[in-house]
């Protein structure tokens, strides 16, 4: 597992596929919109039955966990002024959780992913898409 960070804000966490750890770890923290937790456990365990009633929730902003199924891609993150401040690559079997910051992918093979994130999608007020700044934070 590893967590990208820049100026002290997790930008994602990245959990390679060949990552593995016993028992019931929660990557993200109480404050995250999405919660990420990953769990190991053995034949004949059981999640008791259960459901979840509805409890009202409000968030602002939008975070995304990406499973990437097969392929390549590089996921480059860019500061609140669309600086780019670092990037990183996933293979098939990864996840990544984009938390903060903006986002930009490009596949580098033909790439298969399932994207989840908190909704319900707001059209064209969903997303500010930008070009990086030429005066870049990392090169």
């Amino acid at each position: 597992m590893e967590n990208f960070v820049h100026n002290d804000i997790t930008f994602a966490i990245i959990v390679r596929g060949d990552f593995h750890k016993e028992g019931i770890t929660f990557l993200t923290d109480g404050s995250d919109l999405l919660e990420m937790g990953y769990m190991s456990h053995p034949a004949g365990y059981v999640v008791i039955p259960h459901s979840h009633p509805p409890f009202p929730r409000q968030t602002f902003g939008t975070q995304e966990v990406i499973f990437l199924k097969s392929g390549r891609m590089r996921v480059d993150f860019y500061s609140d002024k669309n600086a780019t401040v670092g990037k990183c690559e996933l293979k098939g079997g990864d996840w990544i959780i984009l938390l903060a910051g903006g986002h930009g992918i490009e596949f580098l093979e033909p790439s298969i992913l399932i994207e989840v994130k908190n909704g319900p999608y707001a059209g064209n007020n969903d997303k500010i898409r930008f070009f990086p700044n030429v005066n870049e934070e990392l090169k």
